[in-house]
């Protein structure tokens, strides 16, 4: 009797146990804009079971793909409020108007080059957590995402012509220094949010899109893109957030790991980022879209009007004597 007393009282220690740990397991939500089965789907997957395994599953990320919790403007400031705990996606300059010296066109103009100006530690990368640290964000990590280009739904003339006049117009991100580009090279800007942008495709309100890149335009757009011209327009990295509050309630083993994930997340994704873009390239011409050739000349006809014509203009709009402090360093 007392035999089974005992076992009794172990396996009610150790089903307690099981609960209490339970319990404590904290799961953050992260929000990411694209379908499941992407690469950064894949990525951020890999990054919540490295997590995981980390911390014995006392921490874990669980995933909300494709702008399930809200665009990705809306899901900064909610997770600066704590609404969201976590997202790896774009800045957004309607937050900060400062971002948009982040995503300013034709600022480098390869992968070294790219790799030099964002990484972790960079002049321009620690202004960009800087701008976060104020809304209460803290940046753990980067996903280099692309090169970008434009996406046409019918055929322009002359459309990889810097100079020519298309007549066409370009669903652009809600920046000024998208819209002001477009317009400068011969498009017409109209700026819309991302969860609007596939339907004005579809429906005629624009003849294409710019803001994105081949992997974008391959994981949201291939139906309704029928042109692809890698023109190079900005480089894009988007940004593994956390909110701050959130982060400091966890305990440092929780904190180490999420950091150290963090940090595999980004350099594999430096390895692999150039390869992707041809890939999703290839992806897009499989799915149906013409490739349209550029030529370096032709991508250097465009660099050379956005950074006469939309630079100073973005600049002033930021704040030019920051702005260009930050350049000096960043690309000096």
């Amino acid at each position: 009797m007392k035999t089974l007393k005992m076992k009794t009282l172990v396996s009610a220690v150790a089903l307690a146990a099981v609960v209490s740990s339970a319990a404590e397991a904290t799961t953050l939500k992260l929000s990411h804009v694209r379908p499941q089965d992407t690469a950064i789907d894949d990525a951020a997957k890999a990054f919540a079971e490295d997590v995981s395994a980390a911390t014995d599953d006392e921490l874990n990320v669980r995933l909300f793909p494709a702008n399930a919790l809200g665009d990705y403007t809306v899901v900064q400031e909610r997770v600066g409020l704590g609404a969201v705990d976590m997202a790896v996606q774009p800045p957004a300059s309607g937050a900060d108007k400062r971002f948009q010296l982040a995503y300013l066109p034709y600022l480098v103009q390869s992968w070294e080059d790219a790799q030099q100006v964002f990484q972790d530690g960079a002049p321009l990368r620690e202004e960009v957590e800087k701008i976060y640290a104020e809304q209460n964000i803290q940046v753990l990590g980067a996903w280099p995402v692309y090169f970008g280009g434009v996406a046409l739904n019918s055929e322009v003339e002359n459309a990889a012509d810097p100079n020519a006049d298309k007549g066409a117009k370009l669903r652009v991100p809600p920046m000024k220094s998208f819209q002001l580009m477009a317009d400068n090279i011969g498009y017409i800007g109209s700026p819309l949010p991302f969860s609007d942008a596939f339907t004005a495709v579809q429906t005629g309100v624009v003849d294409g899109v710019m803001g994105s890149g081949a992997e974008g335009y391959y994981a949201s757009f291939r139906d309704v893109t029928e042109y692809y011209l890698p023109l190079n327009t900005h480089f894009e990295m988007w940004y593994l957030l956390i909110n701050q509050d959130i982060y400091n309630e966890l305990d440092e083993a929780q904190q180490v790991a999420l950091q150290d994930a963090a940090q595999r997340f980004e350099a594999a994704r430096w390895e692999g980022a150039e390869a992707d873009q041809a890939r999703n390239e290839q992806l897009l011409a499989d799915a149906g879209a013409t490739i349209v050739p550029v030529s370096d000349e032709q991508i250097a006809g465009h660099a050379k009007l956005v950074r006469e014509n939309v630079w100073p203009v973005i600049l002033d709009d930021i704040g030019a004597e920051w702005a260009n402090s930050v350049l000096d360093e960043a690309i000096r």
